[in-house]
């Protein structure tokens, strides 16, 4: 699988660094780490890290992605930081709103189709936390937004990359689609 391109890289860097510095600091911070189950139903392990930032507002980092789930044949490795707005006074519990955005690269064949390639993506999510205990939550949340994408798209049996003897290939599709940024059933452990 190919890295990481420059740009969707710093570009996810950027949008990171600006949601964590924009938020503000809390005098009593709670950091929760989170794992979203519907992930690891679909074979693709997630970790998840959240921070709050303030009264109404926290950040989180996510990192997911497989290698071959269910005998597919699928590379996956996304990145998604997260700015929330919790509407209760408390981060961490009932709803919320936020801003994600993500950055993955992909190299996958679905039916007769194969798909390698990277794409960036920006949206708007919404979920609701419910309290197991006092460390202990269950989150549903979901998010729509806009993806883009720069990949190379070619049938199995296509010989792409021999057209390009001698040099490396280039990208044959690119474009804008409206995607699911989040769909999640989250476990969340309060570390403090």
């Amino acid at each position: 699988m190919k890295h990481f391109r420059t740009l969707p890289a710093l570009s996810v860097v950027i949008v990171s660094l600006w949601l964590f510095l924009g938020s503000g600091v809390a005098s009593a911070q709670q950091i929760a780490v989170k794992t979203n189950l519907l992930s690891w139903a679909a074979m693709t392990p997630d970790i998840g890290l959240e921070l709050v930032t303030g009264e109404n507002t926290s950040v989180g980092f996510s990192v997911f992605g497989h290698k071959n789930p269910y005998g597919l044949k699928s590379k996956l490795v996304v990145v998604q930081p997260e700015f929330r707005y919790w509407f209760n006074g408390r981060p961490l519990i009932r709803e919320y709103i936020g801003i994600a955005a993500f950055a993955a690269s992909y190299d996958m064949t679905i039916s007769s189709h194969v798909y390698s390639g990277n794409a960036i993506g920006l949206g708007f999510s919404g979920g609701y936390v419910f309290s197991l205990g006092p460390r202990l939550g269950l989150e549903l949340s979901a998010g729509t937004g806009i993806a883009v994408f720069r990949q190379k798209q070619y049938w199995v049996d296509d010989n792409y990359d021999a057209y390009f003897f001698g040099k490396t290939s280039t990208v044959n599709s690119k474009g804008y689609k409206l995607f699911p940024v989040k769909a999640a059933v989250t476990l969340i452990y309060i570390i403090r």
